[in-house]
């Protein structure tokens, strides 16, 4: 068994971290810790849980059930793995990620430096040439964007903590209580709003995608057992909660303490810009933008890439080249409807396949339990996937309260589904009726 020195499992840690270090996953906490105010850490335990915990999680169960999205989905059935995986590969690429990305450099990089502009034309500009350069980078497979982003990663954490460490020494105002007839007033639904919210970081489901090659470079160390891999995976895998959970604590920490100085704000890439503005004057957001622009490129790079490379695999007649076009025209029409809308338009898709890869993650590690079991695998997703497409209905009609009202009085019988977290029960009752049925149930297909 090869021996693997503290310092090296500090780097894979590191380099885990720098997978889920960048600049579309940081801008959600801030408006938490604005609307919850006092709240704050009770919505954070939940946020944290689906925005950090699960991540873990997700990656342990890549370990586990075969390395990649599609086999482990496969253990429901093979068609629903391609569902699954089509859904999720959208989501990381044209129809949330990319769009989300390029907004949020935007927002941070470029808006508050010209804020009486006519930010419609200087979106459009900015997002095409941004695109353009995204394409132009994932053209050809180099390790060009790979070195750039274990330089920038650093700085980018380096200065996150300056930020941070500045508004610890001279904070911006004081924390206020939760928004007056806000979703945070309560303890309760301020950890179940939390515990919704951290689905919008994307980084559970980017964990099926980007798991794998985390799984490598441990390997690459000439660890082959099993058991080794597993048990530097864990050692390393401490070392990136604690870098996520002092990230997303500490963009909280600045949402909460900005409001005297910045007011509320629904967009929090605005809130980290005119906070570092606030806090730096206007070399602030010259620093911050800079750095927000080059950890953009990188993330979309990393995401073009391996969306294009999942459907030319899928759908060879179609070369991984014009792929490359097609979903950066797609992204360039998204994110030109700005970044609230983009994230409105995503929020019923993710509001969708987080419950279902919840359960998923879930289902892997119990499998011994009920011996692997296909009906325990269906009736789970089965009775996950039917609340959670109510609550993507409900995030669609979400701006007519009166509608999502109704949703939720029709489904009251459905213990918590006023809260988005009704699938736990109905997924547990699925679980159930699985096991029931298991007696005459073959084993869960794992696809090769």
């Amino acid at each position: 068994m090869k021996k693997v020195s503290f310092l090296q499992i500090v780097i894979i840690g590191f380099m885990l971290f720098a997978m889920f270090l960048g600049a579309g996953n940081i801008i959600f906490a801030p408006v938490v810790g604005q609307q919850a105010g006092t709240n704050t850490p009770i919505a954070m335990l939940g946020f944290l849980i689906t925005g950090v915990g699960l991540v873990i999680l997700a990656i342990m169960a890549l370990t586990k059930g075969g390395g990649t999205v599609e086999k482990l989905a496969s253990r429901v059935s093979p068609k629903y793995a391609v569902i699954f995986s089509v859904l999720l590969f959208l989501a990381l690429g044209p129809l949330y990620v990319i769009p989300r990305t390029t907004s949020v450099v935007y927002e941070i990089g470029i808006r508050q430096l010209i804020p009486d502009g006519n930010h419609t034309l200087f979106l459009l500009l900015f997002s095409t040439i941004f695109i353009i350069l995204t394409i132009y980078l994932s053209w050809e497979t180099s390790k060009f964007v790979d070195r750039l982003g274990k330089i920038i990663t650093p700085i980018f954490g380096i200065l996150l903590v300056v930020i941070v460490g500045k508004s610890l020494i001279t904070p911006m105002g004081s924390v206020h209580p939760p928004v007056d007839g806000g979703e945070y007033v309560e303890p309760l639904a301020a950890f179940l709003k939390g515990f919704t919210q951290g689905y919008y970081t994307m980084d559970v489901l980017a964990a099926f995608v980007f798991g794998g090659i985390f799984i490598k470079s441990i390997s690459a160390l000439g660890i082959k057992d099993e058991k080794q891999v597993s048990t530097v995976f864990i050692q390393a895998g401490l070392v990136t909660l604690v870098g996520l959970i002092a990230l997303q604590v500490s963009m909280a920490w600045i949402g909460a303490s900005s409001v005297d100085s910045i007011g509320y704000s629904s967009n929090g890439g605005e809130i980290i810009a005119l906070a570092s503005k606030t806090l730096f004057g206007p070399i602030g957001l010259y620093l911050i933008g800079t750095v927000i622009f080059l950890t953009g490129i990188t993330t979309n790079v990393a995401c073009l890439a391996a969306v294009a490379e999942y459907f030319e695999r899928i759908m060879p007649s179609i070369s991984y080249k014009k792929w490359l076009i097609i979903i950066s025209v797609v992204s360039l029409i998204i994110t030109n409807f700005g970044l609230q809308t983009v994230l409105s338009m995503a929020s019923p898709l993710l509001m969708l396949l987080y419950p279902l890869a919840i359960a998923l993650i879930i289902l892997i590690f119990t499998d011994k339990l009920f011996g692997s079991k296909q009906s325990v695998y269906v009736w789970t997703t089965i009775g996950v996937g039917v609340v959670a497409i109510i609550e993507a209905v409900k995030d669609i009609v979400g701006g007519s309260q009166t509608k999502v009202d109704a949703i939720n009085d029709f489904f009251s019988f459905i213990p918590l589904i006023s809260s988005g977290a009704g699938w736990l029960v109905t997924g547990l009752v699925g679980a159930i009726i699985g096991l029931i049925l298991s007696k005459n149930s073959p084993k869960a297909h794992v696809e090769d």
